[in-house]
């Protein structure tokens, strides 16, 4: 079953957001390579949305691409992240945004392993974690 939508004004979002979290989850950024602190992290449990706590992937669906941002193969459920084509910079890719507040969280290349092949690519500053259990 899907998540109630979240929707707040960009005025709400920045009260409630790290100058960082805004410009990545509402402006579309991207946090630098290498930097983030889920990039070589390796508890056990789920990653949350940093804007709203949606649950969006297991540490199980974590590996390590090299490309210096958190990757996973695939999201916790099937409506966690929603995809959206993206043309910006000159290319053409595939963006990531929680399904329920659409925020940005990076973009899906078809790189990654199996079962999907996909590559989840994904800045750690859009990202919580709660270790050891799902969450509610």
């Amino acid at each position: 079953m899907a998540e109630k939508k979240v929707a707040k004004s960009a005025d709400e979002w920045r009260r409630e957001l790290s100058s960082e979290q805004f410009e990545v989850l509402r402006g579309k950024g991207t946090e630098r390579p290498f930097t983030g602190k889920y990039d070589h992290f390796g508890g056990e449990g789920t990653f949350l949305c940093a804007g709203c706590g949606a649950e969006l992937f297991s540490s199980k669906a974590k590996f390590d691409f090299g490309s210096g941002w958190p990757s996973f193969w695939e999201p916790a459920r099937d409506d966690s992240v929603t995809e959206k084509r993206d043309s910006s910079h000159g290319m053409e890719r595939t963006e990531a945004l929680c399904s329920r507040c659409d925020g940005h969280l990076g973009h899906i290349f078809p790189d990654g392993p199996d079962p999907t092949g996909l590559r989840y690519c994904i800045n750690s500053v859009s990202l919580e974690f709660a270790e050891g259990k799902k969450a509610d």
